[in-house]
């Protein structure tokens, strides 16, 4: 199946919602860095969240990064999406392994550890849009939970899940994001927070093959699903020899000349997608020349 989102409206668009399914981004991603599994799951969470959000941007140049920095093995993560729903990430210590948790299941939690996650919006405005808060459980849904209340004011509920094969590859990626409007009446939340509190496991439901219009189905129960959108998302990096020629300008012209007299080609890597770009010395006398 491919990716994709779903955008939908309920209780007379007293409720906004949007789902989606990513288990190719996520196994795209976790072939890229080689990513251990409790990694891959805790990147798998940020890349479905970040498309998600990022769908929720309006203009085609809005850019979302959303950072997780905690104490744990896995160092942290960050993720880039764009309004099209085009999404990148990787995680600082792709190679982590860590004993299951109490249910047996991989401890993304622990793996993050005590931090923050931080959340910047680029609207084209003079300054980027910039909000932090502190990790609660360092499991991604609730700690973004707590963010949209936080941070927008705006009570949301945010169900992820990955789970993985045997041989450790993506099996199902997915999630969802319920959010109230202002004027949802008490009836509408009392519904949904019911609702919400019988949701006990969202790959549980991908796993019994259930699409984005399902989980929504699911989650919404009686107050109905209005889909209004349905938008491809993937993995997807930017970067070019090009791009990284521009952001190797800004570098010393001491160090650059450094480069250029040690006669050496040199690699620069594409933390997103782990592409190299070798640059030869004689690149770099191009690019001391365009400075």
């Amino acid at each position: 199946m491919e990716d994709y989102i779903v955008r939908a409206t309920s209780a007379d668009m007293q409720v906004r919602a949007f789902a989606i399914t990513s288990r190719e981004m996520v196994e795209h991603a976790r072939k890229i860095h080689n990513t251990s599994p409790v990694a891959t799951d805790a990147l798998g969470r940020l890349l479905s969240a970040g498309a998600m959000m990022g769908s929720m941007m309006k203009a085609d140049e809005d850019i979302l990064t959303i950072i997780v920095q905690g104490d744990g093995p896995l160092g942290g993560m960050t993720v880039t999406a764009d309004s099209h729903a085009n999404v990148k990430g990787f995680v600082n210590n792709p190679n982590v392994l860590i004993p299951p948790n109490y249910a047996g299941k991989l401890d993304v939690g622990a793996a993050i550890g005590y931090g923050t996650l931080t959340v910047t919006k680029d609207l084209g405005l003079k300054e980027p849009y910039a909000s932090q808060v502190p990790l609660g459980t360092s499991e991604i849904a609730e700690d973004l939970t707590f963010y949209f209340a936080k941070s927008e004011q705006v009570p949301s509920a945010v169900g992820l899940g990955v789970l993985m094969n045997k041989e450790n590859t993506v099996r199902r990626s997915g999630g969802f994001i319920i959010q109230l409007m202002p004027f949802a009446s008490e009836e509408v939340i009392s519904v949904l927070e019911n609702r919400i509190e019988k949701i006990h496991s969202v790959t549980d439901m991908l796993e019994r093959g259930m699409t984005p219009e399902d989980l929504l189905k699911e989650v919404l129960g009686d107050l109905g699903v209005d889909i209004t959108d349905k938008i491809p998302t993937k993995f997807y990096c930017n970067c070019s020899k090009e791009r990284v020629s521009k952001a190797l300008v800004s570098i010393s012209k001491k160090d650059l000349d450094e480069m250029i007299a040690d006669g050496k080609d040199i690699e620069v890597n594409c933390h997103f997608c782990n592409t190299n770009y070798v640059f030869t010395p004689e690149d770099l006398k191009k690019i001391a020349n365009n400075r």
